[in-house]
C-alpha cells in the first residue's frame, strides 16, 4: 500500500518517532494509524528494555512545592548524557515525576526496595482478610499475591497509575521517554515534605489539590 508524505508526518507529530520508522510501520499496518502508532510503541518498549542496563550518570535533581508551600518534593532522575538532561522533553517528564510524588505520595522508587519485613507484614494481614472473607484454604495463597500487586501499586512509585493518563503506570511512561529521547532513564530516589507530618493536625485533601493543578 503506497503511503502518502502527509500520513507519516502525522505519525510523526502523534509519536516523536523516526521518519523511516513512521513510514516502515505505517505499510506494515497497511496506512491504519492506530495500529501503526501501536507497532511503533511496542518496537520503542522493546528497545527501552535493552537500554535499561545502559549506566545513567547526568540528570537533573528537580523540585515541587505545592501552593502555599504544604507539600515539597525533590526527585533525582538520571539520564546518559548531559545534553539529553538540558533538553525540554527530559525537563518536562523529570517536573512530571515530581508532581506525580506529591500528588500520590508513594513510599519507594521500586518494588525491590520494600523491606522483606513490610512485605511479609503486608501479606500476612491480606491472608487473615481472605481467610476473615471465608476464601477457601486452596486459592488464599492466590488472592494474597493478587491483593499484594495492589499494594505496590499504591508505595512504589513506578507502578503507580500515571497522574495524567491512568491508562499506564509510571514504569510504562518511563520506557516510552527511553525510547523516544534514546537514552537509558532511571528515577533513581525522592524525597517527599508534607507539612506537619507526623503531627496532630485537620485533615486536608492535599491529592485532590495538586490534581487539580495538573488538569489545569
Amino acid at each position: 500500500m503506497a503511503i502518502s508524505a502527509a500520513q507519516v508526518k502525522e505519525l510523526r507529530q502523534k509519536t516523536g518517532a523516526g521518519m523511516m520508522d513512521c513510514k516502515k510501520m505505517l505499510q506494515e499496518a497497511n496506512g491504519d494509524m492506530e495500529k501503526a502508532m501501536e507497532l511503533l510503541r511496542e518496537k520503542g518498549l522493546a528497545k527501552a528494555e535493552k537500554k535499561a542496563d545502559r549506566i545513567a550518570a547526568e540528570g537533573l535533581v528537580e523540585s515541587y512545592i505545592h501552593a502555599g508551600g504544604r507539600i515539597g518534593v525533590l526527585v533525582e532522575v538520571n539520564c546518559e548524557t548531559d545534553f539529553v538532561a538540558k533538553t525540554d522533553e527530559f525537563k518536562d517528564f523529570v517536573k512530571d515525576v515530581a508532581m506525580q510524588i506529591a500528588a500520590m505520595n508513594p513510599q519507594y522508587v521500586r518494588r525491590e526496595e520494600v523491606p522483606e519485613e513490610e512485605v511479609n507484614k503486608e501479606r500476612e494481614i491480606l491472608k487473615n482478610q481472605a481467610l476473615g472473607e471465608g476464601k477457601p484454604e486452596h486459592i488464599v495463597d492466590k488472592m494474597v499475591e493478587g491483593r499484594l500487586n495492589k499494594f505496590y501499586e499504591r508505595v512504589c512509585l513506578l507502578e503507580q497509575a500515571y497522574i495524567k493518563d491512568s491508562d499506564k503506570s509510571l514504569d510504562e511512561l518511563v520506557k516510552e521517554k527511553i525510547a523516544k529521547i534514546g537514552e537509558n532513564i532511571s528515577i533513581r530516589r525522592f524525597v517527599r515534605f508534607e507539612l506537619g507530618e507526623g503531627l496532630e493536625k485537620r485533615e486536608d485533601d492535599f491529592v485532590s489539590e495538586v490534581m487539580s493543578q495538573v488538569k489545569q
